[in-house]
């Protein structure tokens, strides 16, 4: 077996390792710079900063609050500038061109498309526009060398009430690039089975969901999730640590909705920046994640949203090897467990694991073996 030394990776092989994101948000990933120009070209005049770099850290300051209900205030001015079609392609395109320069192979990115009727789009006009532009990203991440899979996952707000009418739109778009639906939103008030009737929709149209469930409401709002609504994966998730107890003598005992989230294998979609920022965890040494991937839980690792939290797949996969001491096999682990997680087709799953993450890692751990081979030709021979 490789030693933990052997495959410690560095910056550079965290960045160039193929990585798997299943929970980031459109609007909550968008270059400071675009930000500012979409708001000079729509009209958009709220923005607390319109020197890009001073936005950029606006957001982040303005998101590490230790609130989930602050944290979403700063979408505002991202979907406030996200009204009209040519600024969804364009923050689509960005995304998928930024992902692919950060190693990401695949991902599934969510937005609302409710949020975007202001500017008097459609909901359909609005599906259209992000197709096109993770479709344009996809191209240019190619003509750059780089290569993506990107999925969209349709969005209801879990205060609205249009959970029904997004899923059926969900449905109809699930072969022209709609991978999923999600809610998402404040969860204290506001729980998972209001909108019942999306979720017994999609299990009846065998469509495939999400919901974000966990992160500031704890272990009810999981078990309404997965029980009464069906989920596919837990968006966050993170809470169901509340079901395990660590006993003085450092075995660890599973409350039963713990079991049963483990023995079924329902992924996890977490995301440790965010968590940190929303008070549920302390510090990434403390995070959950670390007893969750010893205790084999289907853990994926996730941005959530990049502006906010100053991050990337490559950053929270470094913040994890310093935390944790990660290794290379760890990190396989995480994107294998999220492409086995995705949404897409079996046999689609398959191949991007054995084809794509499995031989980019192989070709990762290799190198230590040569610089090691070349270190012992260069030393010095004692000769007696």
């Amino acid at each position: 077996m490789t030693s933990q030394h052997q495959n410690t990776p560095s910056w550079d092989q965290i960045r160039r390792a193929p990585k798997v994101l299943l929970h980031d948000h459109l609007d909550g990933g968008l270059r400071p710079g675009t930000i500012v120009e979409l708001a000079r070209e729509t009209g958009y005049s709220h923005l607390p900063e319109t020197d890009p770099d001073k936005l950029g850290i606006w957001f982040r300051e303005a998101a590490d609050s230790g609130s989930l209900e602050r944290y979403l205030e700063t979408f505002s001015h991202t979907v406030g500038v996200m009204q009209t079609r040519d600024a969804l392609v364009r923050v689509a395109a960005e995304c998928a061109e930024d992902l692919a320069e950060d190693g990401v192979v695949y991902a599934e990115v969510r937005y609302a498309p409710e949020q975007h009727l202001e500017g008097g789009l459609t909901l359909e006009e609005v599906v259209e526009a992000v197709n096109e532009g993770f479709r344009e990203g996809e191209r240019r991440a190619k003509e750059n060398r780089h290569r993506i899979r990107v999925g969209a996952l349709l969005t209801a707000m879990r205060h609205a009430a249009r959970a029904l009418e997004i899923a059926e739109l969900a449905n109809r778009y699930r072969d022209l690039g709609v991978v999923g639906f999600d809610i998402a939103g404040a969860e204290a008030g506001y729980p998972p089975t209001r909108h019942l009737d999306a979720f017994e929709y999609l299990k009846r149209e065998n469509n495939h969901f999400t919901i974000h469930a966990g992160e500031a409401f704890g272990l009810p709002s999981i078990w309404q999730a997965l029980q009464w609504c069906g989920a596919d994966r837990l968006g966050h998730g993170v809470r169901i640590i509340d079901d395990i107890e660590v006993l003085g003598d450092g075995s660890v005992q599973l409350g039963r909705l713990a079991s049963y989230v483990r023995d079924k294998r329902i992924p996890l979609e977490l995301c440790p920046s965010s968590n940190l920022q929303t008070g549920a965890a302390d510090s990434y040494a403390d995070h959950p994640i670390g007893l969750l991937r010893r205790l084999h839980f289907r853990v994926t690792v996730n941005t959530d949203n990049r502006l906010m939290s100053g991050t990337s797949m490559s950053r929270e996969c470094e913040h994890l090897v310093e935390a944790f001491g990660y290794t290379l096999d760890d990190l396989q682990w995480f994107a294998v467990n999220a492409m086995k997680s995705a949404f897409i087709p079996f046999d689609e799953r398959l191949a991007m694991i054995n084809d794509v993450i499995k031989p980019g890692y192989a070709e990762l751990k290799s190198e230590w073996l040569f610089r090691q081979t070349a270190s012992t030709s260069a030393s010095p021979v004692n000769e007696s």
